[in-house]
C-alpha cells in the first residue's frame, strides 16, 4: 500500500492555531475506518525525515499527523541534521521550549485526530528525541490509545511522572546514548519499570536517533527490531 500526502491538518489550542503535515493511505477514500498515528518531531521540525515516518505509517494503512510543535516560536520549521546551523538553532528552540504547553498542543492533536474524516476514533502517539519525551509527558499527563517513545532526551529529569501512565506505553532506550547516558538509563529503568502499562527495550551499542531515517547514527538492525516491536506493539493496541 502506498502514501498518498497532499493534507494538512489545522489544530486550535487558546494561544493560536498550527498546521499538521496529514499522510493517509492511498485510495483510502472508501476504506473502513482508520487509526490515526500521531508522530512527533525531533528538534529539527516536521522535516524529511518527519514526513518520510508519516508516510510510511500511511503504507501501513494508518492515517499518520505531525504537528508543528514549534509553532509558537518558528512556525513552519524544516531543517536538517546535515547543516551545523540548524543544530545549533535547534538546541536554542529546545532549551526555550514550553513542555506543559507543549503536552496541551498534543493532547489537542489527538483530539483533533479523533474527529478526522476516515478515523476510527483510536490514536496511538509516538516521537524522537524530543518528540519521544513529549510522548511520554503526553503518556503521563494526558490521554491516547497507546505511546511509543524512541529515546526521549531529558526523561530522567520527569521518570518520576512514569507512575501517571495508564495508558500502554512501549519505551525504546539507545544502549550507547551520547544524551541520555548510562546514569540517566539507570534513573528511567528504575522509575518505569514497576508500571504494567510500560514496556521498555534497550538496544545495546547503539547511539541516540538510532532509529532516524538517513541519520548519521542509523543503525539498520535495530531500527528494524524497535519498528517492528512498535509495528506489533501499535496493531496490538489500535485496531
Amino acid at each position: 500500500m502506498n502514501a498518498s500526502s497532499n493534507e494538512s491538518l489545522t489544530v486550535t489550542v487558546a494561544e493560536g492555531s498550527f498546521q499538521c503535515y496529514v499522510a493517509r493511505p492511498a485510495g483510502s477514500g472508501g476504506a473502513p475506518a482508520t487509526p490515526v498515528i500521531v508522530v512527533l518531531q525531533e528538534i529539527f521540525g516536521v522535516n524529511a525525515g518527519i514526513r518520510s515516518i508519516c508516510d510510511d505509517y500511511a503504507a501501513k494503512g494508518y492515517i499518520a499527523v505531525a504537528p508543528d510543535l514549534f509553532w509558537r516560536a518558528a512556525p513552519g520549521l524544516d531543517m536538517s541534521e546535515a547543516n551545523p546551523g540548524d543544530w545549533e538553532r535547534g538546541f536554542a528552540l529546545y532549551g526555550a521550549y514550553d513542555f506543559g504547553a507543549g503536552v496541551g498542543d498534543v493532547a489537542a492533536t489527538v483530539a483533533a485526530a479523533r474527529a478526522m474524516q476516515g478515523a476510527s476514533g483510536k490514536v496511538g502517539v509516538t516521537g524522537y528525541c524530543l518528540g519521544g519525551l513529549m510522548t511520554f509527558l503526553t503518556a503521563a499527563r494526558a490521554d491516547a490509545d497507546a505511546f511509543v517513545a524512541y529515546y526521549g532526551g531529558a526523561t530522567e529529569n520527569y521518570a518520576a511522572e512514569g507512575a501517571g501512565v495508564k495508558r500502554p506505553l512501549l519505551y525504546h532506550l539507545a544502549g550507547d546514548d551520547e544524551y541520555i547516558g548510562k546514569d540517566a538509563q539507570a534513573v528511567i529503568h528504575a522509575a518505569l519499570k514497576d508500571n504494567a502499562n510500560i514496556e521498555m527495550h534497550t538496544y545495546p551499542g547503539c547511539n541516540h536517533a538510532f532509529a532516524r531515517p538517513g541519520g548519521d547514527h542509523y543503525d539498520a538492525a535495530a531500527a528494524t527490531l524497535a519498528n517492528g516491536r512498535t509495528d506489533a506493539f501499535f496493531t496490538r493496541h489500535l485496531n
